[in-house]
């Protein structure tokens, strides 16, 4: 790996709204000018590409699958770290078919050297990737959603294979069903997160791990522009188009957003983070190990 931020993107040739697996999804509004909201999101999936390249990443690009409108969302695809990818399993039969489209690409990945295992789930086991399961490299330790999509077994599943802490977070509405769409886990040790996403034990997780002075609550408004499904590098955050409370919020913390519109995908109920999946993610343990190689 060249040190640079690696993502997995998916070419959105094959990308629409026709079904509704979320409050968020609008097949109808999708279906009044197709034509129209499909190129504006080819043009928004080359904007995010280019932000991403502009901020210091590489990206992998997927090649589509026509009758997988949602393989533009790989964050879903599995969790990554160290160079493991647990494989994800869907829910819905809408997305099913995206899982052994998403197994041979890692599969491919490992060949070429940017993963070392691809691992399947334990029978029974529902998890929905990264989308679901936030690694937080300043608290080294998993923030796992479940409760929506992912189901509670879940979490042992990932604390046995990738062998760190995991922090189970119950979400409470189906609008906010990933934790991706209401929880950001930021590289100066902040959290943005929307605070009635989640149930009274999950926000108390939060606030057991979070000191108060870096947890930034995004408002109702903030969270519905799908500003919470972010992507984090360094300084530099990318999303969709932010009311300017939250900019105000992130500048005054040091960052620098960085907007996207990405309107097309939010009619299907994904942003920024959806929309990519970090594959060179490491732990602490991983980078002294390589050191001492």
């Amino acid at each position: 790996m060249s040190g640079q931020p690696l993502f997995l993107m998916t070419d959105p040739r094959h990308f629409g709204v026709f079904y509704q697996i979320n409050p968020w999804m609008e097949p109808g509004a999708w279906s009044a000018d197709p034509s129209a909201f499909h190129a504006a999101a080819l043009g928004a999936s080359d904007q995010l590409r280019a932000c991403l390249r502009v901020m210091g990443a590489e990206i992998d690009v997927l090649a589509p699958v026509a009758g997988l409108p949602d393989l533009v969302f790989p964050a879903n695809a599995a969790v990554v770290l160290d160079g493991k990818a647990l494989v994800a399993r869907f829910k819905h039969p809408e997305r099913q078919g995206e899982e052994p489209v998403f197994r041979s690409a890692f599969l491919a990945l490992k060949k070429r050297k940017l993963l070392r295992e691809v691992i399947e789930l334990p029978a029974g086991v529902l998890q929905e990737g990264a989308g679901d399961c936030i690694w937080d490299a300043q608290r080294r330790l998993f923030w796992a959603g479940f409760g929506q999509r992912s189901t509670v077994n879940s979490l042992d599943a990932i604390k046995t294979v990738f062998s760190q802490d995991v922090v189970g977070l119950e979400l409470a509405s189906p609008r906010f069903y990933h934790l991706d769409t209401c929880f950001c886990s930021l590289s100066g040790g902040q959290v943005l997160y929307h605070p009635p996403a989640f149930t009274p034990a999950a926000l108390a997780q939060i606030h057991a791990h979070v000191a108060p002075g870096d947890r930034i609550e995004a408002s109702r408004e903030e969270a519905a522009a799908f500003c919470v499904n972010a992507v984090n590098i360094g300084d530099q955050i990318v999303m969709a188009r932010a009311p300017l409370s939250l900019r105000r919020k992130l500048v005054e913390r040091g960052y620098r957003p960085q907007e996207v519109d990405l309107a097309p995908f939010i009619l299907s109920g994904g942003g920024a983070y959806c929309m990519t999946l970090r594959l060179d993610l490491r732990s602490e343990s991983a980078a002294r190990l390589r050191a001492a190689e």
